[in-house]
């Protein structure tokens, strides 16, 4: 199958920037955003829109890109610092995130004493998260009941470029429009109380999801690119990932460590039903890419470990390369509502 994404040198980031009381689409470059419908009056002014358009849309934008970075359209120039950045694509048509990383799985049983699932080898899997739930950066407003263990997953993501349904991995790559940072907060108390009957997650994640700050396009990861692990298929990229809480680095660890690739992912989520342009895919969290795994670890080394979670007022920073940084700021919200408060006394059998 004919590629459109990958086909063409892009080297491109684009955001989803607020200014002047609304959203534009834009292209980042040197700190500065150049919004693309004044730039071409043809294009939209909204990441779906601009997906939805194809090969034609991006082959505009690469255009414009390309005499951005020649230092052409100045006078259009916004410095990010008078707007804000939000999420890449703000309104997602999903949310999907999956479970690549062996390492990170591998840890989290051996912390629970519990042996490595043996079918992480066979097939890759995947949940379905709240898409209405996406932010960029800034704050994440938590509710009192988030706090109960609440938690950072340190991720990598795609969004999906065009409509497709019953790919093979071989060709997945090419309904890639590009790549991001994703947060997949958790409120781990909620989290397990419900898959405790084996359905979820579902409320200890659909609070926030974070994506950002900018929509990578794949050609601009080229040099960044090793094979994937043996056995499997798809493009694989050496990207180290970063996560520092209030300063302090506690996570760290490799995209190119990606067990399951996003094109086997892709694959698995394509069988028998259409993704469509928009659709964002996670990775699933990287190798110490979470405090519960942290935690966890800690303990099983010395049970006297402090454990740490996270608390209003705490600063989540997110780093991978060729993919920029992503800052949020955790904020409670005042309230007395409580689920956890609802829950009801077991019946007696």
């Amino acid at each position: 199958m004919r590629c459109i994404f990958a086909s063409k040198v892009y080297h491109m980031k684009l955001v989803t920037f607020f200014f002047q009381n609304k959203a534009h689409l834009g292209i980042f470059h040197e700190e500065q955003v150049y919004p693309l419908q004044r730039l071409d009056h043809a294009l939209p002014d909204d990441m779906l829109g601009f997906l939805k358009m194809g090969e034609n849309a991006m082959n505009r934008a690469k255009s414009l890109n390309e005499k951005v970075i020649a230092g052409d359209y100045k006078e259009m120039a916004v410095p990010v610092s008078n707007g804000q950045l939000l999420a890449p694509i703000t309104n997602p048509t999903s949310c999907r995130d999956g479970y690549a990383f062996r390492q990170h799985v591998a840890a989290a049983r051996r912390n629970r004493k519990v042996d490595m699932i043996p079918q992480f080898d066979e097939y890759p899997i995947f949940y379905f998260t709240n898409h209405n739930a996406i932010q960029g950066p800034g704050p994440i407003d938590c509710m009192p009941d988030h706090f109960q263990k609440l938690d950072f997953e340190l991720e990598a993501s795609i969004v999906v470029g065009k409509k497709g349904r019953n790919i093979t991995a071989a060709e997945a790559d090419d309904y890639i429009a590009g790549y991001m940072i994703m947060n997949d907060m958790s409120a781990r108390t909620l989290q397990m109380e419900e898959m405790m009957l084996n359905l979820g997650p579902a409320k200890g994640k659909d609070f926030s999801t974070v994506i950002g700050p900018y929509m990578v396009t794949p050609d601009e990861l080229e040099p960044y690119k090793v094979p994937a692990k043996p056995g499997h298929v798809g493009n694989n990229y050496k990207l180290n990932m970063k996560c520092w809480v209030n300063g302090e680095l506690l996570s760290e660890g490799n995209m190119g460590d990606m067990d399951w690739t996003f094109a086997e992912i892709l694959e698995r989520c394509a069988y028998g039903v259409d993704i469509w342009p928009g659709d964002v895919i996670g990775s699933g969290t990287v190798g110490t890419g979470c405090l519960l795994e942290l935690n966890g670890t800690g303990l099983l080394n010395d049970p006297n470990y402090q454990v740490q979670w996270l608390k209003d007022g705490d600063v989540v920073e997110m780093e991978i390369d060729g993919l920029g940084r992503l800052s949020n700021t955790i904020r409670a919200v005042k309230s007395d509502f409580s689920i956890l408060g609802l829950k009801k006394q077991p019946q007696t059998s």
